[in-house]
């Protein structure tokens, strides 16, 4: 299959729990297939082999960079569930080749029914696993019209051919990976209990348990698929499609009804940019905190030679990590959907305030978090989400991160539509202080009202180098969105790591509360820790964070694609 994408290997690299073990820097003599390659004109890196596979031969066919973007985004819906969707949201950081850079919103929204209390009881508490799991959890979905708007203005293959792939993929069904058998065999009671006719969940094996390379057809979604293929967005958000996901929502306690489908509309916004030891960068707005966020940490960065500190040494950790907590502040008061709150923009990203951030640090001491406050003012994403990042052969670029929130979501298949809903409502702000699944606190910036879009965490991101395509880089991994494209920014352009070695180093992060360091297990060494923990931080191993997907422009114009090795991440170029 690889020679069909005329991929161009690098060397081998060794496997991800090795590197993490040793804390050493990526050999290159090991590399694991699929997850670095080297293409001449253009590139794609997504979460799943066949997804790659989809959009690398749209661009071969003379698609352009959205084309193959949606190509990719519908497949993902088929091939990788967890994450990929048509019951989600997410945003789109797109570069055209002449430099214009635009950003499209198609997060999910309130429904017109919901309200600032509608997870808590009548003492005021929050009732536990209502805003996680089943229909109440649900926003009203933003991909289709997302892919769809962002098609209309820029795509060039008529839109029935680029869902081609996912119909005959959802229809005839595809080979699953071992990582997706284990997950579904793990998931079976959880889907169970939340649908209501367990013999209509694609993803529940009735006798036995799946394995690698069981074929998962998916009927269902295939039918849906083929009415947005003949009917466009109306065949989503109109029709038997949108009877049958209302339908779900009123057999639970959901609260999406017609009119909240027909009245969803995707939004072009502005993107956040700013400098970066010479690069320029681009990425998300709110209600995306992703963009400010990475631009604070950023703009503080520069502040520090983290290059000569060294990677993952003890002072660097340090510095990155009293930086995290501050920025994770002002993002818990400050950061909301700008179509209902006045979010501070150029407050947040001035460089005065950023350097008075930088003087609370302390070089040789943790500042506890109790300390840290956000900016005063006068004025009162488990993490399986996904990301992909295209380039095409004219130079055009896409950056896409998408989600249903947690794992698979609501947990809830739209019965006959063959589809999970998300569970993006935990996103808001359920009650002041109260943290949501990913222990990320929200004040009233982030609360809940009807048709507000619920803040984000996803960081798609575009970076240039002397006027010229430099970087397309995003994941996974809820509130570790922001600091994975940090760090895989600053191993490039800090620690002169190629694309694939950025890509497989070890993370840490630190949101500022719970008050923890959060390094991935074996990120770095016993004496490493020893040190932080004099310095006053405490520190909680964890398992793996994120899965960036990302492709560099090397100086002789080549594009080098990296697929996580943390995940079924997969690079394909021509």
């Amino acid at each position: 299959m690889i020679n069909r994408f005329r991929i161009f290997q690098g060397a081998s690299i060794l496997l991800l729990i090795i590197y993490l073990a040793s804390c050493a820097r990526i050999n290159k003599e090991d590399y694991l297939e699929g997850k670095s390659a080297i293409g001449e004109k253009a590139m794609v890196v997504s979460a799943h082999p066949e997804a790659s596979k989809v959009g690398i031969e749209v661009l071969q066919k003379g698609g352009n960079a959205i084309d193959a973007m949606v190509a990719v985004h519908f497949a993902l819906a088929v091939v990788y569930p967890a994450a990929g969707n048509l019951g989600g949201g997410g945003f789109m950081m797109y570069r055209q080749s002449n430099g214009n850079v635009s950003s499209l919103d198609f997060r999910e929204k309130a429904p017109l029914a919901a309200y600032e209390e509608m997870y808590q009881d009548e003492n005021g508490e929050i009732i536990d696993g209502l805003s996680l799991a089943g229909p109440m959890a649900s926003g009203v979905p933003g991909s289709v019209d997302g892919m769809i708007e962002a098609h209309k203005k820029y795509g060039s293959l008529p839109l029935k051919d680029l869902i081609a792939p996912a119909y005959q993929l959802a229809r005839k069904g595809f080979a699953i990976t071992e990582n997706q058998a284990n997950n579904y065999n793990r998931y079976r009671s959880v889907f169970i209990k939340h649908n209501r006719d367990s013999t209509q969940i694609p993803l529940v094996k009735l006798k036995g348990k799946w394995e690698k390379g069981d074929v998962l057809v998916q009927k269902d979604l295939a039918a849906t698929l083929k009415r947005i293929q003949l009917e466009g967005r109306d065949g989503f958000y109109k029709g038997k499609t949108a009877e049958l996901l209302v339908a779900e929502m009123k057999a639970g306690n959901g609260i999406i009804e017609l009119e909240d489908m027909e009245k969803y509309a995707s939004k072009w916004r502005e993107p956040i940019q700013g400098n970066y030891r010479g690069t320029k960068v681009y990425s998300m707005g709110p209600p995306s905190s992703g963009g400010i966020a990475l631009m604070q940490l950023l703009k503080m960065s520069e502040h520090f030679p983290l290059g000569e500190l060294g990677f993952h040494e003890t002072k660097t950790i340090h510095l990155m990590t009293e930086m995290e907590r501050r920025v994770y502040a002002d993002r818990a008061k400050h950061l909301g959907d700008e179509d209902f709150w006045d979010v501070p923009k150029a407050q947040l990203l001035d460089d005065d305030y950023l350097a008075s951030r930088v003087a609370q640090i302390n070089p040789e001491k943790a500042t506890d978090s109790e300390e840290v406050l956000a900016m005063n003012l006068d004025h009162q994403e488990s993490e399986e989400t996904t990301h992909y990042s295209i380039i095409d052969a004219e130079g055009n670029a896409v950056s896409v991160t998408t989600t249903i929130n947690s794992g698979y979501g609501s947990k809830v298949f739209v019965t006959g539509a063959g589809f999970l809903m998300n569970n993006e409502m935990d996103d808001f702000s359920s009650k002041p202080d109260v943290p949501n699944v990913y222990g990320l606190l929200g004040g009233k910036a982030n609360a809940i009202q009807a048709e507000k879009r619920m803040l984000s965490a996803m960081t798609p991101t575009i970076l240039e180098k002397d006027g010229e395509l430099f970087m397309v880089v995003g994941t996974p991994g809820g509130s570790t969105i922001i600091t994975s494209v940090y760090q895989t920014i600053l191993n490039v352009v800090d620690h002169q790591m190629s694309m694939s070695e950025a890509v497989t180093a070890g993370r840490v992060h630190h949101q500022w509360k719970p008050n923890f360091i959060f390094p991935e297990k074996g990120a770095f060494s016993k004496s490493t820790k020893d040190e932080l923990e004099k310095m006053g931080h405490e520190i909680k191993e964890r398992g793996s964070i994120g899965r960036v997907d990302a492709i560099l422009v090397k100086p002789d114009g080549r594009l080098e694609g990296a697929g996580d090795p943390r995940g079924d991440d997969w690079a394909a170029g021509y």
